[in-house]
């Protein structure tokens, strides 16, 4: 049986967080879209029923899209008539004078206030959406949140047994002589280990190989260092979870990243897939030896 459509509407106050709520719906899995003009909604779910491509979907509608706001109310009951759709509102919201100062920040002009103050057109606004406001199952205070708050606060309402491992890790072998990689948050160097390369049988293998996995870890140094690595690595990763990021990258790197560097991420991959959603990548992998193959 086909999964029903999960639809969640960001709304709320200018300047309350919606754009740090979409992005955590992206991160959780969802399709997003911002600035969803209203009157486009019933078009856009036939759409997705049709594709079956995906069942959660988070739009952002807000006064941006004024001109169509006032037919909201039918468009959401024409929707929740659909059995195959469960709608739920999120509601942002913080106190008049957070707004404001938000605003002071980052200078930016109120949608409803072009003519006056930033002030009158948080009034204004609260006025138009109180309806609506009214009818949300979801209402967050952001006044004293962080944006890492919101987004915590986001996951905890809106995750489910599908999207809870939406924090990822990636674990990642490379070369040094090749560069760093970019997207590192956590990088290891193991060059100080002996090197299968000098093995003339080992060189065009990779650590992927069980004969040169099991030369790079057969010494005593390697298995020290790696369960002082895989101490490490373990007791923090909740940390970085509940911080808030989506994606933590380990790269683990050698001179060329072929051997060392390869047996160390597969293994390091292996041993935290027992309790995390990890991908394993092998960026220099093969380098040297398509190097070698155009020459």
């Amino acid at each position: 049986m086909t999964k029903p459509i999960e639809l969640v509407i960001v709304t709320g106050m200018s300047g309350a967080g919606k754009t740090v709520a979409i992005q955590s719906f992206e991160d959780l899995g969802y399709f997003t879209i911002d600035n969803m003009p209203p009157t486009l909604l019933p078009k856009f779910i036939k759409l997705v029923e049709q594709s079956g491509e995906t069942n959660k979907v988070a739009l952002v509608v807000d006064m941006r899209s004024r001109l169509f706001f006032n037919e909201i109310n039918a468009i959401l009951d024409k929707i929740e008539t659909n059995e195959r759709v469960k709608v739920k509102i999120l509601f942002l919201d913080a106190t008049d004078g957070e707004l404001v100062s938000r605003y002071k920040e980052t200078r930016r002009s109120h949608p409803l206030a072009s003519d006056g103050r930033v002030l009158d057109g948080i009034t204004l606004e609260r006025e138009l959406l109180a309806p609506l406001k009214s009818l949300s199952q979801n209402v967050v205070d952001t006044t004293e949140l962080t944006p890492r708050q919101l987004r915590q606060v986001l996951s905890e309402q809106f995750s489910s047994d599908d999207n809870k491992s939406s924090f990822r890790i990636e674990v990642v072998s490379f070369g040094f002589k090749y560069g760093l990689p970019l997207d590192a948050d956590l990088v290891f160097d193991v060059r100080f280990l002996p090197n299968p390369y000098y093995k003339p049988e080992l060189r065009d293998k990779t650590g992927l190989d069980k004969d040169v996995y099991d030369y790079v870890m057969g010494f005593e140094e390697s298995e020290s260092f790696y369960q002082h690595l895989l101490d490490l690595i373990e007791p923090i990763l909740p940390g970085y979870q509940k911080e808030g990021k989506a994606i933590l990258t380990i790269a683990v790197g050698c001179t060329g990243g072929q051997h060392r560097s390869t047996a160390f991420a597969h293994r390091l991959a292996e041993d935290l897939k027992a309790n995390w959603s990890v991908n394993e990548s092998h960026r220099d992998k093969d380098r040297r030896k398509e190097t070698v193959n155009r020459s």
